[in-house]
């Protein structure tokens, strides 16, 4: 069974260590509560173009960026729900629009063209897919840990620990890959429908904890670029 879904929210992200992981989870505790799913493994492939133009464009940091992922909660098996997205980023605000099938049905659609749904988000993802001759290029999965507002569950505070990637055969189906981060570095993601609350920003102040551009995406690929140079100078 298929479905589509569509998000707009402002999402921030920031690098903090360990220490400041835990000192954040205590000092937002009156203001955040666990997900009900508080903890969880997010598989994500990345599709782009042979050029890699999605996120090359992306690392520039134009005003606006797109890109399409397969996404899975886990290795999904055939029959597991998994999501194929496209999302865009305008002026700091994010665009998501989603359909849900199986991953059979899903992987039926990108190899096969089998359309598993219909409507409005299905066309926007078939119209992606008609100007971007795209393939799956990489694979990156993270462990989270999950939190919302006490008051207001559209408010989400998340941590993505081990964050691992490959290039090579680029599949949901198996999980494993280098590590992204240094040793003991995670990213923090706030995500709200609009700005977060005041006492939330100024403990993050107070703590020194700012935002940081960063794409899980953009900065496996240039590793990957930098690394492929260190080879060919080798």
């Amino acid at each position: 069974m298929a479905s589509s879904n569509v998000f707009r929210r402002v999402e921030k992200k920031y690098t903090v260590t360990t220490a400041q992981m835990e000192m954040l989870k205590e000092n937002l505790s009156h203001i955040l509560r666990s997900d009900i799913y508080p903890t969880y493994t997010i598989c994500n492939v990345y599709y782009d173009t042979k050029d890699n133009d999605l996120i090359r464009r992306s690392i520039e940091k134009p005003d606006f960026k797109e890109k399409m992922r397969l996404r899975s909660y886990g290795v999904p098996h055939e029959n597991d729900t998994v999501f194929l997205e496209i999302k865009r980023k305008y002026d700091g605000t994010v665009y998501k629009r989603r359909i849900s099938a199986t991953y059979r049905e899903l992987d039926g659609y990108l190899t096969k063209g089998i359309s598993p749904v219909s409507g409005q988000i299905f066309d926007e993802v078939e119209y992606f897919r008609s100007i971007y001759d795209l393939s799956p290029k990489m694979f990156i999965a993270y462990d989270r840990c999950a939190f919302c507002g006490r008051d207001d569950e559209n408010l989400r505070l998340t941590f993505d620990s081990n964050i691992r990637y490959r290039t090579e055969d680029v599949s949901l189906l198996v999980d494993k890959g280098q590590q992204l981060l240094e040793c003991g570095l995670h990213i923090m993601e706030i995500k709200a429908n609009g700005a977060m609350p005041l006492e939330m920003a100024d403990i993050l102040s107070k703590m020194g904890v700012y935002p940081s551009s960063f794409s899980k995406y953009g900065k496996a690929y240039i590793k990957e670029h930098l690394k492929g140079k260190e080879q060919q100078h080798a």
